[in-house]
């Protein structure tokens, strides 16, 4: 017996006398005492709780709960509990619980610092004080951190020193601050940085390591120390419980010499050339913003002093003329004057000085040729350019101004000379016919002399001009490219090159026409298509082949047009290659069933087309339409006979045919399939008229006792056939099944009672 599984037996008692039908009973309980064979048992073996170290001694840390299935006090449980992190003095126990319940409690302040996680063996017994049993729970406690320490660096200034040249990403210090928090996040630093001194910082903090390294270049000439506050953060959590420390970090930025010297002179300068020996030329400048030794300059020419004629003092960097200067020999020096600094190693810069020699008056002007030669177009109106001469003067300034004039002489008076620039032009219009050639002086203000020959050329003065001005030509569009159809002519009275004509031809052709350049014969490039492009108008043009002012005449828009002819080059072609369609059967003859359509790209009778049934159409049963292509029935059709017209067999297809009216006629095929769509004209018939059966009266009921069947000629739904017992089954004896006609016994049979059953069956 178990009291836990049944705690009371009820059991009844029944006496009885041999076979006699009088007995008698009675009730018996029999109640099943508990003893104590279940201990008591914790829902889980462990189990694990966090608590915040700042809560208060009495705060609820967890409720332990065993269940003892036995009753009385065999099932009433205390609990207890032991840990390794509670000693025997009083003070250092943090917990207590509830014998009776089983509450947990706070008994004493934590200190995460101190202690950060308990284990707790909560053991619960039974109260039988012959043999308890027990069962225990090992409790987890993790103490929950809270922030209340702050980060702290062991300095509160620092001055550290880098090199101007120290390359990005250069470790320059590693700042390591402390926070006496012991979880992670609440003691888990985190740097970040402030400059106080510069637009842009130059230097990257880690967040997590502190390495304070170079993000860009350094250079001690922008700045010369830079100011820095590193924070350290912790990352607790909650954002308003963070906490954080500072300091203040000076880096000096230390020089190297990187800099060269710069130039701060101008590259230019200016000397008489009669100077004395001694005289100032320039002052050479240049600063160097290194510091020390670094930044102190020196000046040297390296060239374009080969002749000695100048003199540099290294140190002030006064430049002075050594030797007299001659403009007419020289009149500039290009010194290459270098910058250096004292640096270790040493740097340096160039400049080019550019020394301009002033001149003084002592040169005559020349002409650049004794004698000028150019030519000039007839009839030009007054004022056209003829040539221009040039003298020099080799003196500079003032003293090389020069001022032109014609000398008195035949035909001066028709031409004029600009006296600054020395341009020759005509002062009158020329005929090359009355005076050809006109030779005539001109001089400066000084003796020197120049004649100049002026010869009139012919002009082209005369226009290209067509024979005709419209042309229009019909073409058939089977002519084969490369063909000439039409010839152009122009004339021109001019001589020479000057009355020589070509032809061209603007405005688009489409790739179908081009132009002899030279015969003016105009001859097919391409296929012609009267489908695709049945008239072209383009214009043509007649030029001379001047070299100076070519004259032309341009046909009008009229004046080139060009017809195609069709030529019956286009089969009539159906829509579809392959055509479905159905019809009722039993439809009056004359009923439409499909049209179908050609195109032909041809115009005229070329493409007008007809349509007949080429094959396929024995009995004449259909018929179609010649001009409009609509096929039709010729006679009554039957389904039964003929369910389709269709081109897997030879008889049953319909071919048809499309001529077009040109001459010679083309023309193109297509089949039709025609699916004659059945009507329910027929209806089921039985295999026989009557059906005889005999079965024994002692056959079980649900026997198949006889199958019927009957057939329909019609297709689809028009063929399905459903049974049904009219008559005779009065008594219901028997079962017919719609779909099958199968026939089953639902009801037994008695012989004695029917020996005949006339049922009447119906097909539908």
């Amino acid at each position: 017996l178990d009291h836990e599984t049944q705690s009371v037996v009820v059991l009844t008692v029944q006496s009885q006398l041999g076979n006699s039908p009088v007995y008698s009973s009675t009730q018996v309980n029999i109640t099943v005492t508990d003893v104590n064979d279940n201990p008591p048992v914790f829902l889980t073996k462990s189990d694990r709780v966090t608590i915040a170290h700042t809560q208060p001694p009495g705060t609820a840390v967890y409720i332990a709960h065993a269940e003892d299935k036995d009753s009385g006090l065999n099932g009433v449980v205390k609990y207890s509990i032991t840990s390794k992190h509670i000693a025997k003095d009083y003070d250092d126990v943090h917990f207590e619980i509830d014998s009776l319940t089983g509450d947990l409690f706070l008994s004493k302040e934590l200190d995460y610092e101190t202690t950060s996680h308990f284990l707790l063996q909560i053991i619960v017994k039974d109260s039988n004080s012959n043999l308890p049993q027990n069962d225990t729970v090992f409790l987890s406690i993790d103490v929950e951190d809270q922030n209340d320490h702050s980060p702290y660096f062991q300095d509160d200034f620092v001055v550290i020193g880098v090199e101007e040249n120290a390359p990005v990403g250069t470790l320059v210090y590693t700042f390591n601050a402390k926070d006496g928090d012991g979880s992670f996040l609440n003691s888990k630093i985190e740097y970040s940085l402030e400059i106080s001194n510069m637009a842009e910082n130059p230097f990257l903090i880690h967040p997590s390591y502190g390495t304070l390294t170079t993000a860009f270049p350094l250079d001690r000439e922008m700045a010369r120390s830079v100011i820095l506050t590193v924070s350290a953060a912790d990352q607790a959590i909650n954002l308003t419980d963070r906490r954080f420390d500072s300091l203040t970090v000076k880096i000096v930025i230390l020089d190297i010499n990187d800099n060269s010297p710069s130039f701060t002179s101008s590259p230019l300068s200016y000397v008489m050339e009669d100077a004395e020996v001694g005289f100032l030329v320039h002052h050479i400048t240049a600063k160097d913003p290194d510091e020390g030794r670094n930044g102190q300059v020196t000046y040297h020419i390296l060239s374009g002093n080969e002749n000695k004629a100048f003199v540099l003092d290294k140190l002030t960097g006064i430049l002075t003329t050594a030797q007299v200067l001659d403009r007419e020999l020289e009149e500039h020096y290009s010194l290459t004057v270098m910058a250096l600094d004292d640096g270790s190693p040493a740097l340096s810069t160039t400049q080019v000085l550019t020394i301009t020699v002033l001149d003084v008056n002592d040169e005559t002007p020349v002409f650049l040729k004794q004698v000028y030669e150019t030519v000039i177009h007839e009839n030009q109106d007054p004022g056209e350019f003829v040539i221009k001469v040039e003298a020099v003067d080799r003196d500079a300034g003032l003293n090389s101004l020069l001022q032109y004039e014609i000398l008195p002489g035949t035909g001066y008076e028709k031409f004029r000379i600009n006296s600054g620039s020395g341009e020759v032009v005509s002062t009158a219009s020329l005929d090359r016919e009355t005076q050809e050639i006109f030779s005539i002086k001109g001089s400066p203000s000084r003796s020197s002399t120049a004649q100049l020959s002026i010869t009139v050329l012919d002009e082209n003065d005369h226009h290209p001009m067509f024979a005709k001005t419209q042309y229009q030509i019909s073409v058939r569009e089977d002519l084969e490219e490369g063909s000439a159809i039409l010839d152009l002519v122009a004339s021109d009275e001019d001589d020479g090159l000057n009355g020589k004509v070509t032809y061209s031809l603007i405005d688009d052709t489409f790739g179908a026409f081009a132009v002899d350049s030279v015969t003016g014969s105009i001859v097919t490039t391409n296929t012609l298509d009267q489908e695709t492009k049945s008239q072209y108008t383009f214009r043509a043009v007649a030029s001379d082949c001047s070299t100076h002012m070519p004259r032309s005449t341009t046909v009008t828009l009229c004046g080139i047009t060009i017809l195609i002819e069709d030529v019956n080059d286009n089969v009539p072609k159906f829509e579809q290659n392959y055509y479905k369609a159905t019809v009722w059967e039993g439809q009056n003859p004359k009923t439409d069933i499909i049209q179908v359509f050609v195109t032909d790209l041809d115009s005229g009778l070329n493409g007008e087309a007809e349509y007949s049934i080429l094959s396929g159409n024995e009995n004449a049963t259909f018929l179609i339409d010649s001009a409009q292509g609509v096929l039709a029935t010729n006679a009554v059709l039957d389904h039964e006979n003929t369910s389709s017209y269709r081109e897997t067999a030879a008889s049953h297809h319909l071919v048809l045919l499309a001529s077009d009216r040109g001459s010679p006629s083309l023309n193109s095929t297509a089949t039709v399939l025609i699916t004659v769509l059945d009507v329910n004209d027929n209806p089921p018939v039985f295999g026989s008229p009557e059906y005889h059966v005999q079965v024994r009266e002692s056959i079980p009921v649900g026997s198949h006792v006889a199958g019927f069947s009957a057939e329909d000629w019609d297709a689809g739904a028009n063929a399905d056939v459903t049974y049904a017992i009219v008559s005779g089954n009065d008594w219901g004896h028997f079962h017919l099944d719609g779909k099958t006609g199968s026939l089953d016994l639902v009801k037994a049979l008695d012989y004695e009672d029917t020996m005949k059953f006339t049922l009447i069956i119906q097909a539908t």
